[in-house]
């Protein structure tokens, strides 16, 4: 069991640090599960590539609870914050779309996830950051306050995209964020919030599943998703503490970069493990 629980943790690290930097978690999880193989059964394997982004996702909740709960106090009332009300009904918008193509996401998995698929993704989307970072556009939203529904729901339609793996739903949403003149902060931020309510239904809908076909844990699997969620979720506190720094100063063209040597890299296993 210590030596599953090692991979777990080192998953959970790839997870924590990929779900938010725009360089796709499946590409990562691919080639790791290369290296990293567990003793546990596929149905457990796909339920836990999905489920470990609870992790992720609280740490979203734990940095940015101020901002995301929508009631305070004020001499010792409890009142409602309109703002906070404002960003959910934008994050609603924004998720509709993918609620709308969510059926598909079982069929794009068995017939897309794929080196090729990946790969071809991991180096489009790169080759897109570099193209709009180089425009040397001005942002006219500058604020997380300022997006509209209009724009929201834009970033929802370009989230949708994350469906094909190796898109990177971060790097979807970024890339549609930048077009619609957003800043990197404002999008990236954006794109922190939207991650809750897509990752946590995906993540519900997989347990359902999992429980609906009469699948059932052992303490090993078990163990292995308690230390998966763990390790996603301390690793992603630093990975958007960074990221959130990072784009003050920095444009996304390294990651675009980075996106393509990835995507060779992919296409280098796939054609290895074909001759193999």
């Amino acid at each position: 069991m210590l030596i599953e629980i090692i991979k777990a943790l080192l998953m959970g690290i790839i997870e924590g640090v990929t779900e938010w930097l725009p360089i796709s978690s499946t590409g990562h999880m691919i080639l790791a599960e290369q290296i990293i193989r567990f003793d546990a059964s596929e149905e457990f394997m796909s339920m836990f590539r999905v489920v470990i982004q609870l992790g992720a996702i609280l740490a979203v909740v734990v940095l940015f609870w101020g901002k995301l709960w929508p009631f305070g106090l004020r001499h010792g009332r409890v009142i409602s914050k309109p703002p906070v009300w404002s960003l959910w009904f934008k994050v609603v918008a924004a998720t509709l779309p993918v609620l709308l193509i969510s059926p598909l996401d079982g069929w794009m998995e068995e017939h897309f996830y794929n080196y090729i698929t990946v790969a071809a993704m991991l180096i489009l989307y790169g080759i897109l950051f570099i193209v709009v970072e180089n425009r040397g556009a001005s942002p006219r939203v500058s604020q997380l306050e300022q997006i509209g529904y209009r724009e929201a729901l834009i970033i929802g339609l370009w989230q949708t995209l994350a469906v094909i793996p190796g898109t990177s739903r971060s790097g979807a949403t970024i890339v549609g964020g930048l077009l619609l003149g957003l800043s990197r902060a404002a999008v990236a931020e954006f794109t922190f919030y939207l991650a809750i309510p897509v990752m946590a239904g995906a993540s519900l809908l997989k347990v359902v599943q999992f429980v609906l076909d009469g699948q059932a844990m052992t303490t090993t699997e078990t163990a292995i998703l308690v230390t998966g969620c763990l390790s996603a979720f301390l690793v992603s506190m630093a990975a958007i503490r960074f990221l959130m720094s990072y784009v003050k100063s920095h444009d996304f063209k390294f990651f675009g970069i980075y996106r393509i040597a990835l995507g060779a890299i992919v296409l280098a296993v796939a054609a290895i493990t074909a001759f193999a």
